[in-house]
């Protein structure tokens, strides 16, 4: 049970990121390329997250200064991922960009896994995790026939 709320809140999460991408790719369209419309894509993301963060009062941006250098690429990845999903659902439609986004996804979270990087627990790359990636590798296929 305990997984479950999870499993919804992160099965939300990737139908937002499937609505998201063709909204991004408009405002790309109507700005003419895609950085500035991840730019405002972050704009508004950042915007509420602050405002979010400052209301829940569990802010406690004093310790930004201790957080290590490595950890701030998050948002650089977060920016590229943005902007090549913008300039990805104009060219490959809506459905292979998520098919290939979850595809990468995968990939690099069965390296990740395996070697344990930041804290995760070591898990094997078995054949059973190889199949899933397999999956959805034969659905990105799929969506491009």
């Amino acid at each position: 049970m305990s997984q479950i709320f999870p499993l919804l809140a992160v099965f939300l999460g990737g139908i937002a990121i499937a609505v998201q991408a063709p909204l991004n790719a408009a405002v790309a369209k109507i700005l003419g390329a895609p950085l500035p419309a991840a730019a405002v894509s972050f704009g508004v993301g950042f915007a509420v997250l602050l405002a979010l963060s400052l209301a829940s009062g569990t802010a406690s941006y004093g310790r930004l200064s201790s957080v290590p250098p490595l950890l701030w690429t998050g948002g650089l990845l977060g920016a590229f991922y943005v902007t090549a999903v913008i300039w990805g659902v104009p060219a490959l439609g809506a459905l292979s960009t998520v098919a290939a986004l979850i595809l990468g996804q995968m990939a690099g979270a069965l390296v990740l896994d395996s070697i344990g990087a930041f804290g995760l627990a070591v898990q094997q790359i078995t054949p059973k995790r190889l199949a899933a990636a397999g999956l959805v590798a034969a659905g990105l296929v799929l969506s491009r026939l």
